[in-house]
């Protein structure tokens, strides 16, 4: 049962459909999610009886096939990349090129869209690198350690702040685009991109939140 002391962080793990609410109220479950609920809708000047009941309407509507946290550290880490990394490496390069032909377009209009071209070309020049570096040194690494190690804290560390930047981006990018609303004169490209950063944005935080709440407490 979900109540106002129920973590963000662990709701998510339990009830993945969950992140999707949270994210439309700008409620932290990734990097600064281990505080209570009724603590982080106090936060957004939320009604926290009316949040948890959007939780509990999510819960009881969706059904989620993959429990993270029965997996295999080898089997998770094979879930992230393929479900999570595969996605951005195709998404990335759409919502590029797509922003920038929607700010050419309509950024005389809208100035909010030059703005949001610069932070997705910074997103996706961030979050590439972090995708090659995790495929290529910390997640060997970690599928090959017997134990916990002071290297591997040290790497876990590093990767949980480059997604604490990724989170402020996404905020930042959402502000831009003023919650992925499309005005009545905007057109297909404008709707396609907006929809397809949504979509990027949700699977982001649950990738995010996947590495810092079930991989990373692991190697504690």
């Amino acid at each position: 049962m979900l109540n106002r002391e129920t973590i963000a962080s662990e709701l998510v793990i339990d009830h993945p459909e969950c992140a999707r609410v949270l994210q439309k109220h700008r409620i932290d479950f990734c990097c600064h999610g281990d505080r209570p609920l009724a603590e982080l809708c106090e936060e957004q000047a939320l009604d926290t009886s009316a949040v948890l009941a959007e939780l509990e309407g999510a819960i009881s509507q969706d059904h989620v096939d993959v429990e993270l946290r029965s997996l295999s550290t080898q089997a998770l880490i094979e879930y992230i990349v393929s479900r999570h990394h595969g996605y951005l490496r195709e998404a990335l390069p759409f919502v590029s090129s797509m922003s920038k032909k929607v700010a050419r377009v309509h950024g005389g209009h809208n100035p909010r869209l030059l703005e949001l071209e610069g932070l997705v070309e910074e997103l996706c020049e961030s979050l590439t690198p972090h995708l090659d570096e995790e495929e290529a040194k910390l997640f060997p690494s970690l599928i090959a350690a017997k134990a916990a190690s002071p290297e591997l804290a040290a790497e876990l560390s590093s990767m949980f702040e480059e997604h604490e930047a990724v989170g402020v981006l996404l905020q930042k990018i959402r502000a831009e685009a003023e919650d992925f609303s499309v005005p009545e004169w905007g057109c297909r490209s404008y709707n396609a991109l907006f929809a397809e950063l949504e979509r990027l944005e949700t699977d982001t935080l649950r990738h995010v939140h996947a590495e810092n709440h079930v991989l990373r407490p692991r190697y504690a």
